[in-house]
């Protein structure tokens, strides 16, 4: 059920308190048990008498009140007078104009500028991106504390309509840009980045701590369910199933977009995907951006990597040479597989969760993930790496 909100705008005062007494009683009177949130962004005075009518309406409807987009006057009087201690009062968040900025890395659902030497802003799409970018910030922080360098967010902004995410990283670059640009050698960036991978799978935390992977797999699972056969279905849950539900940390979107050089030394932003168990769930993100887009798409790589083909499959081999110890051959071959499939089964859930099903090449991309299910559970006998 969606929550209700109501805004409030000018000055409620002795002169107009009842009236907004008597509005806010019929809105509210009407929520049906949703959630209510009073919007004060366009709130430029309250006075004793506006604060007594909160006052009242929480004790007349007994029902949790959030205060939403508070400038910094306001605040301070409802700081005062302990208005924050009873009501769940949060600040208007400040305004970043990105114009103009240099942009240093595109993800799927975010774009990030630097504001200058000092830090850089992620920006996501729309209103809802804000639950978001809060959970991000609680995941890092655990994350941080937990050993894994990691970049906090210490703001939350406004941009145009969108919301974004400030860190403070000094002069920082992505390790996409730096691969991008040849300003490292990248034996070197590949080094720095694997052994970054390292110490994210090195790091274990209580279960619970992260949502699970294995589990988030078989929800999945269950998204691209209606493109399967009873077979590939069954075959693909027993895999899952069949694994340890292992307490290691997972990012789930490690691309080299989300990963800042910051001093010389890797760190990490992007956290709201963080989750526990085997490192096949990483890889398969990677396979996924690296190898996967690009099969029906050969155009992907230059439009949303900038790089050629050639260079990102390069790319790919490089991160997984420098981080497996394969004995031979047939052992890359094997792990390679447990990873394009795992990674099937993540492609499929996104194509059927958003636009990227639509039109021909939607079609192709499902019709070609499935042909490689099938290759593959006849070769894969666990998932596990």
């Amino acid at each position: 059920m969606s929550k209700l909100e109501i805004s409030l705008e000018g000055r409620v005062d002795s002169s107009n308190a009842p009236a907004v007494e008597k509005e806010l009683s019929e809105k509210i009177g009407e929520q049906d048990g949703r959630e209510i949130a009073l919007d004060v962004e366009k709130l430029t005075y309250i006075s004793s008498a506006g604060l007594r009518v909160l006052m009242k309406l929480r004790k007349k409807f007994d029902h949790p009140i959030e205060i939403l987009n508070v400038n910094r006057d306001i605040y301070d009087i409802f700081e005062t007078t302990g208005f924050t201690e009873l009501f769940d009062v949060k600040k208007a968040y400040r305004t970043v104009n990105v114009d103009g900025l240099e942009v240093i890395g595109r993800g799927f659902f975010g774009t990030v500028y630097r504001i200058d030497a000092e830090s850089i802003v992620k920006v996501y799409k729309g209103k809802e991106s804000i639950p978001k970018i809060e959970n991000e910030k609680k995941m890092a922080q655990k994350a941080f504390v937990s050993g894994i360098p990691t970049a906090i967010s210490y703001d939350i902004v406004k941009v145009g309509e969108d919301y974004g995410s400030v860190f403070e990283l000094l002069n920082a670059r992505t390790f996409h840009e730096l691969a991008q640009s040849e300003a490292m050698p990248l034996p070197e960036l590949i080094a720095k980045y694997t052994e970054l991978l390292k110490i994210v799978h090195s790091t274990r935390l209580e279960k619970g701590t992260f949502p699970s992977y294995r589990e988030k797999f078989l929800e999945y699972l269950e998204v691209i369910a209606k493109h399967l056969t009873e077979k590939q279905y069954d075959g693909l849950k027993k895999l899952l199933t069949d694994m340890d539900d292992e307490n290691t940390v997972v990012h789930g979107d490690i691309q080299m977009k989300n990963v800042m050089m910051v001093d010389g030394e890797p760190m990490l932003i992007d956290m709201d995907t963080l989750g526990l168990g085997n490192p096949v769930f990483e890889f398969a993100g990677l396979y996924m951006t690296y190898q996967a887009f690009e099969e029906d798409d050969p155009d992907n790589a230059m439009s949303f990597l900038e790089m050629s083909n050639e260079f990102v499959d390069d790319l790919w081999n490089r991160i997984v040479d420098s981080y497996f110890v394969f004995p031979d051959a047939a052992h890359r071959k094997e792990t390679l597989a447990k990873i394009a499939l795992a990674s099937a089964i993540r492609f499929l859930s996104l194509i059927e969760s958003t636009d990227l099903k639509e039109g021909d090449l939607g079609r192709k991309r499902i019709a070609h993930t499935l042909e490689h299910i099938d290759e593959l559970l006849d070769v894969v006998t666990d998932l596990t790496i």
